[in-house]
């Protein structure tokens, strides 16, 4: 039987599930009876040599384009012959993924690793990338930390102006903008330009200030504009947000509005 080869253990995890087994009563009233249960998933990377991994075990001993565990190179030149990649068949619970790159995802954990004080900014890039408005304002509204007892990672505090002129040292020195903007996520981008922008308040739309109200966001609104104007940031290519404005963004946003002298 193939096992892990950093913890020979059976290349499966289980998953903790909650169940419900019906109401009951209590002094208080109805009340429901939670019991807990395990369900076995696979859980196997097997790279390119060979080797067999738990994808957290990988995470672990993961060495730049060596296998852990054989130090063979696992990582090959990608179809377009510039860059490198890292294929794996990774089997998890979703099923079985063939010929999937990781390269991009063990590069960001190594580098999380290194410096983990970047975990809120970095969340903050993906937020923006997803288009999830509610997920960018809790992060740039809270104080940096979550619950520990709600088994939550730890966020390491970071002040609000670094998060919004934050760019991304593995991809291209994107900003949140820049993400926001080549991903086409309209939301974000207003909710970006109020707080971070001297973009004056008439320009915005009434009902992207009243979603932004409802949201709370309101009192984050201008707070970070007299420090910064993150349409002012430039890529590793010397590209505002604004240039990255697609034709297809043009036709549902009022692309205009990305540029400093808006």
């Amino acid at each position: 039987m193939t096992t892990c080869a950093a913890c020979h253990g059976k290349l499966e995890l289980e998953i903790e599930n909650e169940e419900d087994t019906g109401d009951y009563e209590t002094t208080e009233g109805p009340s429901a009876s939670i019991t807990n249960s395990t369900t076995t998933v696979p859980d196997d990377v097997e790279l390119n040599c060979g080797c067999h991994f738990h994808w957290q075990c990988l995470l672990d001993a993961y060495q730049i384009t060596q296998c852990p565990n054989c130090s063979q190179n696992i990582a090959t030149v990608s179809n377009s012959g510039v860059d490198e990649q890292i294929l794996c068949n990774l089997h998890n619970e979703g099923g079985l993924q063939e010929s999937l790159d990781i390269l991009p995802l063990l590069a960001e954990e190594s580098y999380l690793r290194a410096y983990p004080e970047e975990r809120k900014a970095r969340a903050f890039l993906e937020f923006c990338r997803e288009g999830d408005v509610q997920a960018v304002f809790d992060l740039l509204d809270d104080d940096g930390e979550e619950n520990e007892d709600d088994g939550a990672e730890i966020l390491v505090p970071m002040e609000i102006a670094d998060v919004l002129q934050y760019q991304d040292p593995l991809g291209s020195l994107y900003s949140g903008l820049h993400t926001a903007v080549s991903s086409e996520k309209v939301e974000v981008i207003w909710l970006l330009l109020l707080i971070a922008s001297g973009l004056e308040l008439h320009r915005f739309p009434p009902q992207v200030l009243q979603a932004a109200e409802q949201l709370g966001a309101d009192r984050l609104f201008g707070v970070h504009s007299e420090l910064l104007d993150i349409r002012t940031l430039k890529d590793a290519d010397g590209q505002t947000a604004a240039m990255l404005a697609s034709p297809n963004l043009s036709r549902i946003f009022d692309t205009s509005v990305l540029s400093v002298t808006a």
